[in-house]
């Protein structure tokens, strides 16, 4: 830790503490978050702080903290992030009240574009809530603390009883203890949504039970567009299949029920990438070079040369040159290409 020279302490959480400090190496202000001491003996919270480093730390978009290192101290585990200056959007509202509609939607988006990222990567952040997000002084927002995010394959909770994050804003079936999902996430995005546009959470609640037992619609939200209240509600469904079922198609349906065009770049789906094996793609170069020859053969065959029943001396010396199917093609593509010329 002698590289970070700790300035003071900015905040204390459920299980740690974030000092902002100095990277010597690399001259910058960062973050330092360290596990509270009285917690380093619990194998559970460890795990899950150092499982917040290494899932934080593989995401790579501008609306997400990033993570750049990770370590221990004298027995104590600490992540450094980067530093957002600014306040967090639970600050923000303390001190403006609700949100104007138009100014809530640009915010809301950015809090999509963060979730389908870390969605497409196969994580669920669990703990969506106005302190985990930062808004920094330039608009910008930013999705903090993924120490109780878990992996899609891995999101069933492993004992009874224990349910993590905080109960305005969990989805009914993570209060429950059921299996969770993104759109968890999007519930909580709902419920963030709700409170931008209101000044209140969408219930008041005492306990995860009261959530869990809770079948009533939240009040109806004055002086909203109709079309924006219904895509917050819509994200608040208490079944998880009535809901969105991505942060990208919350931000579609956010930009279409918006009043002015967003100053927000909307989310795309994230598509798979599709793996096309290496013999596929060298079989796909040969079909390609003997569709070549054959345009060959029939651009000469037009020309009063007739048929040839193989290829001419020239492009058989092309087609050698090239050492791959892929190779031969292109370079059989540009001999064709100044013939033909």
């Amino acid at each position: 830790m002698s590289r970070y020279v700790v300035e003071k302490t900015i905040g204390r959480g459920g299980m740690a503490t974030v000092e902002l400090a100095r990277d010597t190496e690399l001259d910058r202000l960062v973050a330092v978050k360290r596990l509270f001491a009285s917690l380093v003996g619990d194998e559970i919270f460890r795990e899950r702080f150092l499982r917040e480093a290494r899932m934080a730390a593989a995401l790579s978009h501008p609306n997400l903290v990033a993570v750049f290192d990770v370590g221990e101290e004298d027995g104590l585990p600490y992540i450094v992030m980067e530093y957002v200056e600014g306040e967090t959007l639970a600050d923000l509202m303390r001190r403006s009240g609700r949100v104007d509609p138009d100014r809530a939607v640009d915010l809301l988006l950015q809090v999509c574009a963060g979730l389908e990222h870390a969605h497409a990567a196969g994580l669920v952040h669990r703990d969506i809530k106005p302190q985990n997000l930062l808004v920094r002084s330039d608009g910008v927002v930013k999705i903090a603390d993924f120490g109780i995010a878990r992996t899609l394959q891995a999101t069933r909770l492993t004992q009874v009883g224990t349910v993590l994050g905080t109960a305005a804003y969990l989805a009914p079936e993570q209060a429950a203890g059921e299996r969770v999902t993104a759109v968890a996430d999007i519930y909580s995005l709902g419920a963030v949504g709700y409170e931008l546009l209101s000044g209140r959470p969408p219930y008041e609640l005492e306990s995860l039970a009261d959530l869990a037992l809770e079948r009533k619609p939240p009040p109806p939200l004055g002086g909203v567009p109709a079309e924006l209240e219904t895509v917050i509600v819509r994200c608040l469904s208490r079944d998880s299949a009535d809901r969105p079922q991505s942060a990208a198609l919350v931000a579609r349906e956010l930009t279409q029920a918006s009043s002015e065009p967003p100053t927000v770049q909307m989310p795309s789906p994230a598509r798979r990438p599709i793996h096309v094996p290496r013999r596929a793609l060298l079989g796909l170069a040969a079909a390609l070079g003997a569709v070549l020859i054959a345009v060959g053969l029939a651009l000469g065959y037009s020309r009063g040369d007739g048929p040839k029943p193989s290829p001419a001396p020239a492009q058989q010396d092309v087609l050698q040159r090239g050492e791959t199917p892929a190779e031969s093609a292109r370079l059989l593509a540009a001999w064709l290409r100044r013939r033909s010329g």
